[in-house]
């Protein structure tokens, strides 16, 4: 998979660039969700993996199955990337695409792991206490993880953030063996 992600690195960067000189990256941003959507279907892979298909084939399947007009740009990505027999690496493209954004808007994702369901209210005050201590923006992803016994465990990048109950029992734990 990582040779996918290296061959899709310059494309997303390069459509980033466009995507900010033309102040269009959340249009982008969509365009690269339903051009990914496609390039996932299981269909369309094995038209994009067959190789009695043209590039141009290729790309003229694609441009009909989006359904709309497309914008110069968008048509360009897909003929150059159906010439270079990239069509396959839209889903890395548009994962690369949204980490720049994400960058250049200033929002980190955080994984906030609890023992219960949080709800709407509980999400909302949590993720804003997180904006303060990291100082940024968040974007939020909640996962129920039974084993915490009680309390969240909050991963942002890097950092970690354990005020679960096993996270205190490990650091009692280490204490005493200490």
């Amino acid at each position: 998979m990582a040779e996918l992600v290296t061959i899709a690195r310059p494309y997303a960067e390069a459509v980033f660039r466009i995507a900010l000189e033309n102040k269009a990256l959340a249009a982008w941003s969509e365009r690269l969700s339903l051009l990914s959507a496609i390039a996932t279907d299981e269909q369309m892979r094995s038209c994009i993996g067959n190789p009695e298909l043209s590039a141009t084939q290729k790309s003229a399947l694609f441009k009909s199955l989006v359904g709309k007009a497309l914008e110069g740009g968008e048509a360009n990505l897909i003929e150059v990337l159906a010439s270079n027999e990239r069509l396959a690496a839209l889903p890395e493209i548009a994962g690369l695409f949204e980490e720049l954004k994400a960058a250049q808007e200033g929002v980190r994702e955080a994984t906030i792991y609890s023992a219960f369901p949080v709800d709407d209210a509980q999400r909302k005050a949590l993720i804003e206490d997180l904006e303060a201590r990291f100082k940024t923006r968040l974007t939020a992803e909640v996962v129920v993880d039974q084993s915490l016994i009680g309390g969240v465990k909050i991963v942002v990048g890097d950092q970690v953030l354990d005020t679960s109950v096993r996270g205190k029992l490990e650091s009692l734990r280490l204490a005493l063996k200490n």
